[in-house]
């Protein structure tokens, strides 16, 4: 399973914010931070306001927050979310499935088993199970594009 950019880039986004809770933070902010597109990123943030995890502040001195504190926001639920489909093969898909083997194929319900998994283990994880330990958590995370996780 590989998510979308889109799914990266709404984690990172409330990683991010997690990180900087002391202060409103800009989608440039973000941005900068993960040398990211600030127009995908303004698509992002508006959907995670409209699920009700990111809250904006406007005007001059403006910019994002978290709605809910990390440990509310389960990052199963923000996943299915994000993603428009968890077809992991052809036959996932009924609509355009032209797999010939798809009525006899017993490789699907394991494929099948295998994203229920996955996403189970995401359900059982909010936010505040991603950030640092708590001793970390004063520091504000510095994130690196391409730092080994």
């Amino acid at each position: 399973m590989r998510l979308t950019s889109f799914t990266d880039y709404s984690l990172r986004t409330l990683l991010f914010l997690s990180a900087h809770r002391d202060r409103l933070v800009t989608i440039q902010d973000i941005a900068d931070s993960h040398a990211i597109s600030k127009n995908h990123l303004m698509k992002v943030v508006y959907q995670l306001g409209q699920a009700g995890l990111v809250e904006t502040v406007r005007g001059r001195n403006g910019g994002l927050r978290l709605a809910k504190e990390p440990k509310d926001i389960n990052i199963g639920t923000v996943v299915r979310s994000t993603e428009s489909d968890f077809f992991v093969a052809e036959c996932f898909d009924r609509a355009n499935d032209t797999c010939a083997i798809t009525p006899e194929c017993v490789l699907k319900h394991s494929l099948h088993d295998a994203m229920e998994a996955f996403l189970a283990v995401l359900d059982r994880k909010t936010l505040q199970d991603l950030l640092p330990p708590a001793q970390n958590a004063a520091r504000p995370v510095k994130l690196q594009r391409g730092a080994a996780a």
